[in-house]
């Protein structure tokens, strides 16, 4: 009697919101939307019955990655669909997220941490990065940019932005496959240094050094960035993707670090996922207890005003600051249809769940960029030398020169 009081119920809701999405039943039972439907929702155990009678997307996220649903369509329908579905009560669940502890990231936990997210397998992610292998939001100058178009423009936008010059000392923090700290070596000339906590990502920068015979001007430490020696100072320092990893406790720490790290009249590019609310990380909070399970553990986000505040704390000056947000929900979707392009050597590499863990993740943060449930920017910041100046072209045409 439960059991169908509760089937009467999602299905009572999926009609008053008359959404075109088909229910079919573990018995074979299926029950149609008035017209057409664009996605197929199983349920293949009862008791997941319970948890689409009160849903929420951290709900059905579990749900496909522990195979009690599946879904079928397109993910773009999927994931819109399920916002529709949990009726607007996919951010009513928001609390301010800062109880992680200092524990949370101490240096062994976010090796750990890590680990888990990077050290997947490299053929994996091969399959739907771009050739280089960026792990980060691309840049779009045209809507039909392939991705590999838009990551190059990406890291030749950091780059100019940071105004890299011949014989330089670079610092790329959290350097993933090694991307930017090759392009800025071959096309600007530096000397250009990466960090990693991914043994996964070390061997393979280290096997593109030696591949492009860049071993007089490259190298790549696995090294958490707090242990970084501050014996020799850098004239540029980019973090990429990496800034989410190190936690709203650790803030102080990593700016001051960055700004021993850099010379008098330096500058650095922080490259980063950012929270919409000034109080919370922007997602419902079992949306976040998803990801700290299946996805990023440890992960923290900030609002960039938090960053600007932190950075300036520590004796470092924002100079720009650009918001790319619908540059990462196109960069997202990009690698959802490589993804599953590939789906069939996915499987085989990391198996079904983590399959399913990165299809659904990433599919639902293109949406929450999309939304505006997260943002992300590129903050351009200096070391103003002992007379307060900061050598730095007066424009910005030195980025978008052709």
């Amino acid at each position: 009697m439960l059991q169908s009081q509760v089937l009467k119920m999602v299905q009572g809701r999926l009609l008053r919101q008359q959404l075109p999405v088909a229910l079919e039943l573990w018995n074979g039972e299926e029950l149609q939307p008035a017209g057409p439907a664009k996605v197929r929702l199983r349920i293949n155990k009862p008791q997941a019955l319970l948890d689409l009678a009160k849903p929420s997307l951290g709900k059905l996220a579990k749900g496909y990655v522990q195979r009690s649903l599946d879904f079928s369509g397109a993910m773009r329908d999927i994931i819109s669909l399920g916002e529709d579905f949990c009726a607007g009560d996919v951010l009513a669940q928001s609390k301010p997220k800062r109880a992680l502890s200092w524990w949370k990231h101490s240096k062994p936990s976010d090796r750990k941490n890590i680990s888990h997210h990077y050290d997947v397998s490299n053929d994996f992610y091969a399959l739907w990065l771009d050739q280089r292998r960026v792990y980060s939001c691309a840049y779009f100058k045209q809507a039909d940019d392939t991705l590999e178009q838009a990551q190059e423009q990406k890291l030749e936008h950091i780059c100019r932005k940071l105004a890299l010059q011949p014989g330089e000392r670079l610092l790329d923090i959290g350097c993933g496959w090694g991307g930017l700290i090759l392009w800025a070596a071959e096309h600007y000339g530096v000397h250009a240094t990466g960090i990693t906590l991914s043994q996964n990502q070390h061997d393979h920068v280290a096997a593109q050094i030696q591949a492009r015979g860049l071993q007089d001007q490259v190298a790549v430490h696995l090294l958490d960035y707090r242990d970084v020696p501050e014996t020799q100072t850098f004239d540029k320092i980019a973090s990429v993707g990496m800034f989410e990893h190190v936690g709203h406790g650790n803030l102080g720490k990593y700016f001051a670090k960055i700004y021993r790290l850099l010379k008098p009249g330096g500058l650095v590019l922080n490259h980063g996922i950012t929270a919409t609310g000034l109080d919370t990380e922007g997602l419902g909070s079992d949306i976040s207890e998803f990801i700290e399970e299946y996805v990023f553990p440890g992960g923290e986000l900030v609002h960039v005003s938090q960053v600007i505040e932190s950075l300036s704390t520590h004796g470092l000056e924002c100079w720009d600051a650009e918001c790319l947000r619908p540059h990462y929900a196109r960069t997202l979707w990009h690698w959802v249809e490589r993804l599953e392009a590939n789906s069939d050597a996915a499987k085989e590499i990391v198996g079904e769940e983590k399959y399913r863990v990165w299809q659904i993740y990433m599919a639902g943060s293109a949406h929450a960029f999309e939304r505006g449930w997260m943002s992300i920017f590129q903050i351009l910041a200096g070391k103003p030398m002992v007379d307060g100046k900061l050598p730095y072209p007066l424009t910005r045409e030195h980025v978008y020169r052709a």
